[in-house]
């Protein structure tokens, strides 16, 4: 089990060169590598760990090289995401109409449940959108918008624009930065800042909830 984190921790540090191994042995299936990961991590409720941020920016500086094809690049996360959030909503529609416990779902604390809907509390349904940012949430989001009753139709319109927003902005930005030569040589470093930034809105969500129960 430790070997299995340690191996997985060494491939999201290093997801540059992973990414760029998997383009070398296996070719044009890197897309549908791509496809599933965007995909089970916006779909799967119980896999908001995955490394979506990072790996569309590399994805986006990766395209910039010419060892990817950018619209393909696009198209398919775009689908990849709308199709995920889709399915996440479906599960979380699944929950609703047979009143289950959802502080049971495996690998979903329910803080997190908690946090996504104090998110939606506060932004309504541009939580969708938003979220698309914004590790935990993101994943969590359209499940608790199913929970909530959103309307599906309300919700796709949210899913559809968030998507392209998330995929497209950062697709971008890693080709427009992938080929400054600073950033090329130091993709890791960039890549865990991404990370970094990506996180610290939970996090100090995080110590805020933390501060105002030590309060009470």
């Amino acid at each position: 089990m430790e070997d299995l984190l340690a191996t997985f921790v060494a491939m999201f540090l290093h997801l540059d060169t992973h990414l760029m191994q998997l383009i070398d042995t296996h070719g044009d299936w890197v897309y549908l590598i791509l496809f599933l990961v965007i995909f089970i991590e916006t779909g799967v409720v119980i896999m908001p760990f995955l490394p979506g941020d990072s790996l569309l920016f590399i994805a986006g500086a990766l395209a910039a090289k010419g060892l990817l094809d950018p619209v393909t690049v696009f198209v398919l996360l775009f689908v990849a995401a709308v199709a995920g959030d889709a399915l996440n909503f479906s599960i979380g529609a699944w929950f609703k109409n047979r009143a289950l416990d959802t502080s049971r779902i495996p690998f979903v604390k329910p803080e997190h449940l908690r946090h996504t809907q104090a998110f939606f509390d506060k932004h309504g349904g541009k939580t969708i959108i938003l979220a698309r940012f914004v590790p935990i949430v993101r994943t969590l989001a359209p499940f608790v918008a199913a929970l909530g009753a959103m309307p599906r139709r309300v919700f796709l319109g949210y899913n559809v624009t968030g998507a392209f927003i998330w995929i497209g902005s950062l697709l971008a930005a890693g080709y427009l930065f992938g080929n400054i030569p600073w950033i090329s040589k130091n993709l890791t470093a960039v890549v865990m800042a991404i990370v970094v930034l990506s996180i610290m809105p939970g996090v100090v969500a995080w110590l805020r909830a933390r501060s105002a129960a030590s309060t009470r």
